[in-house]
C-alpha cells in the first residue's frame, strides 16, 4: 500500500473507530503499565480525520469543561449513532491507573465532544476495549484480573486465564465470556450477531455468537502467529482487520537497536471452514512502531500505534 505518516500525532493511536460516513475517531496519548510513552506528562488526547477528503488531516477533538483533562489516558474507543443520527463515543480510560468508561457525544459543527458521564464499576477492573450496543450499553474487556502492576506481570508470567468480557447497561451489569490470558480487543458482525475477542497472548481471534439476553456463546477459535491486539471491521464485507505485534516483548523494551514492529493482517470468512489470513502491511519498526489497530474506509486505511505514530494508505 501507499502510507505516509500522519501530522501531529506522535504520541501514540492505540484504537481507530471509523464512522460510516468516513469521519475516523482516533485515541492518543495512552500510558500503559511497562510501555514507555513518548510524552508521560502530557494529557491524552481524541483526533478526528475525515476519509473523504483527497489529503486528509488530523485534527484534535475540543473536549467540554467539567471534563478532568489532566489526568485523560485514552485506550479502546467504539462509536455507536442512534435513530437521529447522534454521535456517541466511548472511550475507555485509565485515569490514575484506574479503568472507567467515559461516554461524550460528538458535536461535528464545532469538532467537539461533550462529556455526558463517566460509568465506572466493579466488573470494569483492568478495561482495554469496548464495543458499543446502544446509547448507554456495551461490551468490554478486561486484559488483566489484577489492575496492580506487579500482580499484572505475576498473571501474565504465571499464564492465568483470568482476562474475561462483560456486558455493561444502566439496568444490568455481567461477565459474558472468561478464561482468556488477556482478551484485548473486541468488535461485531456486520449483521450483530457475532462477537469477536482478541486474545493477544493466546495469538489468537475467538468468535462468540451473541444472544437475546447479552449473554456470549463460543463459536470457534481463529489460531495466529502473532500478538493480536485491535480489530477492525470492514462493514461491506465483514472481513477483520487486524493491528499486530510479531513481536510483543519488544513493546517492553526501551531499546533504539530492537524496535517493535508492526504487521496488519485482514481475515476473510472467519466462519467459513477455511478463513483466509492476508498480511496486508508489515514493517520492522523503522517507520511505525508497536501496530494496535487498522481500520479500513473504502480503500483507505489507517493503522495506529500504542505509543508511537500513525499511518494513512491508500490500498
Amino acid at each position: 500500500p501507499n502510507c505516509r505518516l500522519i501530522k501531529g500525532i506522535e504520541t501514540g493511536s492505540e484504537d481507530i473507530d471509523i464512522l460510516p460516513n468516513g469521519l475516523a475517531f482516533i485515541s492518543s496519548g495512552l500510558k500503559y503499565p511497562g510501555i514507555k510513552s513518548l510524552a508521560p506528562d502530557k494529557p491524552g488526547e481524541i483526533f478526528l480525520m475525515d476519509l473523504n477528503e483527497d489529503d486528509p488531516r488530523a485534527v484534535e477533538l475540543r473536549i467540554s469543561r467539567g471534563f478532568d483533562l489532566a489526568s485523560f489516558n485514552p485506550h479502546g474507543i467504539s462509536t455507536y449513532v442512534d435513530t437521529y443520527g447522534t454521535v456517541y463515543l466511548f472511550v475507555v480510560n485509565h485515569p490514575h491507573q484506574k479503568s472507567t468508561v467515559e461516554l461524550f457525544k460528538f458535536v461535528e459543527a464545532d469538532n467537539s465532544l461533550v462529556h455526558l458521564k463517566t460509568i465506572r464499576h466493579d466488573l470494569l477492573t483492568s478495561v482495554n476495549d469496548i464495543v458499543a450496543m446502544g446509547p448507554d450499553s456495551f461490551y468490554a474487556t478486561n486484559d488483566h484480573y489484577f489492575s496492580d502492576f506487579i500482580l499484572m506481570f505475576l498473571e501474565m508470567f504465571l499464564g492465568l486465564t483470568w482476562s474475561n468480557v462483560v456486558y455493561y447497561s444502566p439496568e444490568e451489569v455481567k461477565e459474558v465470556a472468561a478464561g482468556f490470558y488477556s482478551a484485548n480487543g473486541i468488535n461485531i458482525s456486520p449483521d450483530r450477531k457475532y462477537i469477536y475477542v482478541a486474545d493477544v497472548f493466546d495469538h489468537n481471534v475467538h468468535v462468540m455468537e451473541k444472544h437475546a439476553d447479552w449473554n456470549l456463546t463460543h463459536v470457534k477459535t481463529l489460531q495466529l502467529d502473532t500478538l493480536v491486539d485491535n480489530l477492525s471491521i470492514d462493514p461491506y464485507t465483514g472481513d477483520i482487520w487486524i493491528g499486530c505485534h510479531p513481536n510483543g516483548m519488544k513493546l517492553f523494551y526501551d531499546d533504539p537497536e530492537n524496535l517493535p514492529a508492526s504487521e496488519v493482517l485482514r481475515i476473510q470468512n472467519i466462519l467459513s471452514e477455511e478463513p483466509a489470513v492476508t498480511r496486508l502491511y508489515a514493517d520492522n519498526g523503522s517507520v511505525l512502531q508497536g501496530s494496535s489497530v487498522a481500520s479500513i474506509y473504502e480503500g483507505k486505511l489507517l493503522i495506529g500505534t500504542v505509543f508511537h505514530r500513525a499511518l494513512y494508505c491508500e490500498l
